[in-house]
């Protein structure tokens, strides 16, 4: 449970080598460039070198007309690459402009050919029209009006035949509609006009008026056989284009996306007079290797300095965990990285997860099951989630050999475990005299988490130098003392029989602990030395505080209440389960083992969401809460990811 060791940079120079620096800096890949402003009070005379990122337009053109390429273009390692900002401007531009002119070129086709085969279709649905449009809209009383009508409407029209101007010829039907005309009159055009719109008529966009429907068909076809021709060229000419360019194209566009980059450091730095000077972080363990580097520039001055001695300046934080806790990285930033001198809960984060998780999810068959499939997610996907699952999966099996559960049959292990040498299942589920024991179990693996939440919280608080909170918070040395001797005294009186709650146990570790808590805000300070540790108004601190003990020992409560899902999902499980096969005898003969296979997969579908969501939000609130802030900076260095392949 640990973070990257860092060192605070800082490079000054003469202007003639800033972009030496810069790209020094860059090719690290290790380089968290920071605001000087950060690490001087006084910046008095220095002047931003550049406000704007130079590169960003040619990168964003570029970008923008590849993309309406369709194909993929992998970014590689450029650094023996090294084409003036003009060469790269010129490129940049002269590809966009080709490509955007053959994209263009191509979509005008496109919507030409979509146009006609469109004309074809309507053309089609009028085919028995043996008379050109012209001469049916020269009608001097009629106005004619072409479309389509949904078919239960045209059956609508028997009601309207008492109006003769109501009717509507049908020259073609499909599935769904009856194409055709009406004709009314000009002077009761509007009338009858509402009533088809009444019944969804649709009207068609006749294109043409020169010549019947039969005959223009055939000019249609004509032209939609030229334009695909025309579409085929103009895609044979771009992917002509870009298999001779690219790569020239990936070469560019990835010196490009690294410039781009590297201006960002450039944004960062500061100039006065001839000097400039740039400030950020790296890993402590490439020091030696950039140190090696940078000295190789003219006049470039350096300082390092350890993070540790830094942290006014709130270094940035990368965690380092081993290969089985890695992947629980993942939620530890989903709810914000340590600061520097906290504690990386992401170890923790990975036992307690993956043993609460097993404990719910328990089950041979369907642990497996999750286990292959965080193993797809994490490989064919690349999701984080899959690395999590995986473990978890592991975990569930693990518990689910102990309940002797394998897809929801209970029995199947019992020969396994005679096997053995056991009488049986080691812990059945569903027998009622375990009920009592699974939610006091439940409640007891709450217990003892909140309680190891507590000391890493005085760890955590001690690293930080924070030794009032370490001592007199509601989760350190005062609270863990409180809050054992409560568990300790109610466990002994409620179920061991021993009479632990005397009146100097109360006083000494109930009391007397919870009485430090009451008072922890000034006591705090005055531990920690701050000048202002007195309240304004002691009275008005203790009335506050009577308020805010009453929320302490609520929190307490539901706390440790909350760690009763993990007992509750234990035996909903086994339920869920005995309901699937309660319903799977009720259907009998094939459709019994249908009920099985479909019932194991919505119950592992919906458990393993659930168990996942509830598992997290012990984590997040009723431990995290306890010990941790994630209110740190990610360590994000200026690096270009190329791809390998």
């Amino acid at each position: 449970m640990a973070v990257s060791s860092m060192q605070a940079v800082n490079v000054i120079g003469v202007m003639d080598y800033i972009d030496e620096v810069i790209t020094v800096l860059g090719e690290s890949g290790v380089f968290h460039p920071d605001e000087v402003s950060n690490f001087y009070d006084d910046t008095r005379g220095f002047t931003r070198l550049q406000t704007n990122n130079s590169y960003a337009e040619s990168l964003t053109n570029l970008r923008a007309a590849l993309n309406q390429t369709k194909r993929s273009f992998p970014l590689t390692d450029v650094s023996e690459f090294n084409p003036s900002m003009e060469e790269m401007e010129s490129f940049a531009d002269a590809t966009a402009a080709e490509i955007g002119a053959m994209i263009e070129q191509k979509v005008s086709i496109e919507a030409r050919l979509a146009a006609a085969k469109h004309n074809l279709t309507v053309a089609e649905h009028f085919s028995g029209l043996s008379v050109e449009l012209q001469e049916v809209l020269r009608l001097k009383y009629m106005r004619p009006r072409f479309g389509r009508l949904p078919k239960d409407s045209v059956q609508k029209l028997s009601a309207y035949r008492n109006n003769q101007y109501v009717d509507f010829t049908v020259c073609s039907e499909d599935k769904a509609y009856c194409w055709g005309v009406y004709f009314a009159p000009y002077d009761r055009a509007q009338e009858i006009d509402k009533i088809f719109d009444g019944l969804y008529f649709e009207p068609a966009d006749m294109v043409w008026e020169d010549e019947a429907p039969n005959i223009k068909i055939e000019g249609f076809q004509e032209e939609i056989d030229q334009l695909e021709r025309e579409l085929e060229e103009a895609v044979d000419r771009l992917d002509s284009y870009l298999d001779e360019n690219t790569d020239q194209i990936i070469r560019y566009l990835s010196k490009l996306e690294e410039m781009y980059l590297y201006s960002g450091i450039r944004s960062t730095a500061l100039q006065h007079s001839n000097s400039f000077i740039i400030v950020g972080w790296i890993p402590t363990a490439n020091k030696k290797q950039l140190k090696k580097r940078l000295k190789k520039i003219k006049s470039v001055e350096l300082d390092f300095s350890d993070a540790k001695d830094e942290m006014d300046k709130h270094p940035p934080v990368r965690l380092k965990n081993c290969f089985l806790a890695r992947p629980f990285e993942f939620y530890t930033e989903l709810y914000g990285v340590p600061k520097y001198n906290e504690m990386d809960p992401t170890l923790f984060v990975a036992i307690t997860y993956v043993i609460i998780f097993g404990i719910m999810f328990a089950d041979l068959g369907q642990g497996l099951c999750l286990s292959i499939a965080g193993l797809l997610m994490w490989k064919l996907r690349k999701m984080a989630i899959g690395k999590i699952l995986f473990p978890c999966g592991i975990s569930s099996m693990i518990f689910g050999t102990i309940f002797g559960s394998v897809f929801g049959f209970e029995e199947l292990l019992n020969p396994v475990y005679k096997w053995m040498g056991f009488g049986g299942k080691p812990f059945e589920v569903m027998a009622s005299k375990n009920t009592n024991l699974i939610i006091i179990g439940a409640i007891g693996i709450g217990v003892f988490l909140l309680i190891i939440a507590m000391f890493l919280n005085v760890y955590s608080s001690i690293r930080q130098k924070n030794y009032g909170r370490a001592l007199f918070s509601t989760s350190g040395l005062a609270g863990i003392v409180f809050y054992s001797a409560v568990v300790f005294g109610l466990v002994g009186e409620m179920f061991l029989g021993i009479h632990v709650m005397t009146l100097p146990y109360i006083l000494g570790l109930i009391v007397a602990p919870f009485i430090l808590i009451f008072f922890s805000e000034p006591l705090t300070g005055l531990v920690n030395g701050e000048k202002d540790w007195k309240p304004e108004s002691w009275g008005g601190y203790i009335v506050e505080n009577i308020f805010e003990s009453l929320e302490v020992l609520l929190s307490y409560v539901t706390n440790t209440m909350s760690f009763l899902r993990v007992g509750a999902f234990v035996l909903v499980h086994a339920g869920m389960m005995l309901v699937v096969f309660v319903l799977a005898e009720t259907v009998g003969g094939v459709g019994y083992w249908i009920i099985v296979v479909i019932g194991n997969a919505l119950v592992m579908v919906l458990e393993a969401l659930l168990v996942a969501i509830q598992v997290l939000r012990l984590e997040y609130y009723e431990m995290f809460s306890r010990f941790y802030s994630g209110e740190g900076r990610p360590f994000e260095p200026v690096r270009l990811t190329v791809d390998n392949k």
